[in-house]
């Protein structure tokens, strides 16, 4: 699948906005601490993508009905969806000067029927002509997420077959139907009926 910036300007993805505020002191207080001296870009993106994927558990895995979707505040309380983690890292990367992007997949539920969109990232390494998408959502029986450039280790990667969808468009922003929803949830539960099925 070819990978389609949003925007050209490649400044756009190294911004930050309302759910990606990495000027945030928290965020920026994570950044020291995963960075360690004299580390590339590579060996600091791998460790803010494990810090994410593995100390902020999904609130479907951990049974946390709160709905978090600001990167600092996902980084406070440790919970988030994986639209929210993505945008945890999305900070985390950005805040280090790594272009990086909020992409999406679809899948159908277990009934055949559309279900929620699922969120993760691609990132633009020093060095490398392409995008690399990544995904933070965290591991459980069944899914073995990892970093990686030479071929995507995602959570739920479609082959062949498959009855989802990865849609092609690397978004500068959070998608305005997916933070709207995450915004106006009053708690998981409900996110799950206003999270769009499809971009």
């Amino acid at each position: 699948m070819e990978l389609t910036q949003q925007t050209p300007d490649m400044a756009a993805y190294l911004a930050a906005d309302v759910a990606i505020d990495h000027e945030h002191p928290l965020v920026r207080q994570t950044v020291d601490r995963l960075r360690v001296d004299g580390a590339d870009a590579y060996s600091y993106a791998l460790a803010a993508y494990e810090f994410v994927r593995d100390t902020i558990p999904h609130s479907v895995d951990s049974g946390d009905s709160r709905v978090s979707w600001r990167a600092s505040d996902v980084l406070a309380t440790r919970n988030g969806i994986c639209h929210s983690k993505s945008h945890a890292l999305t900070a985390l990367l950005r805040a280090a000067g790594i272009p990086t992007a909020l992409c999406y997949q679809g899948f159908d539920d277990e009934n055949g029927d559309p279900g929620v969109l699922h969120g993760l990232i691609a990132v633009r390494l020093p060095g490398r002509d392409r995008w690399d998408r990544q995904d933070p959502r965290g591991n459980k029986r069944g899914v073995d997420a990892q970093f990686s450039l030479d071929e995507e280790r995602l959570a739920w990667p479609i082959g062949s077959g498959s009855n989802g969808v990865d849609y092609p468009v690397l978004y500068a922003a959070p998608h305005p139907a997916v933070l709207r929803a995450l915004q106006t949830a009053e708690d998981r539960t409900h996110l799950w009926r206003t999270l769009p099925t499809a971009l």
